[in-house]
């Protein structure tokens, strides 16, 4: 397991002017970083031979709706050398929802930055395939944003029709 003090110790040496927080609850660590950092962190996260952060399980975003910084981006990834897991946290400035995409970094993120991108409106800069994964392309809404109705917006999908009434 890689302990805060390690992950703390080499981030620092690598990234001295960087502004970041890592924090432990039950065994579990997290680290909150400006979003204009993800990708070199991330990079060398992977690539440190002390580390090896060498898969990303998961990308989802958290919607504070009230919040200044509105998104916060957060990336799962896992050390296999290590088995240590470890969260990724950068908030997004409410007016802008973009961050660079870390599909160079891990190849899954391809995927799964498609999937927040779909549901959460958030927007991955120079990503290969930007694009829906669940809704259309002309669907304007993004389901999981917190102003997003609860029963949905009547008449935004058309429905595929029941086999009776072809």
């Amino acid at each position: 397991m890689i302990s805060a003090e390690l992950l703390n110790t080499k981030l620092k040496e690598q990234f001295p002017e960087l502004d970041f927080e890592i924090s432990e609850f039950r065994d579990e660590l997290t680290l909150a970083l400006p979003a204009n950092n993800i990708v070199e962190v991330c990079k060398y996260l992977k690539t440190n031979p002390e580390l090896e952060f060498i898969m990303c399980m998961d990308i989802t975003a958290i919607d504070w709706s009230r919040r200044k910084d509105r998104f916060t981006v957060v990336y799962n990834i896992f050390s296999f050398k290590n088995n240590s897991r470890l969260r990724l946290k950068a908030n997004l400035k409410n007016t802008d929802n973009k961050i660079d995409t870390v599909s160079s970094v891990w190849e899954a993120a391809n995927w799964h930055e498609r999937e927040t991108f779909d549901m959460y409106g958030i927007e991955f800069n120079g990503h290969p395939d930007l694009r829906r994964m669940y809704l259309p392309e002309d669907f304007e809404y993004h389901p999981l944003q917190k102003d997003f109705p609860l029963m949905g917006i009547p008449d935004s999908i058309p429905l595929p029709k029941k086999e009776n009434d072809r």
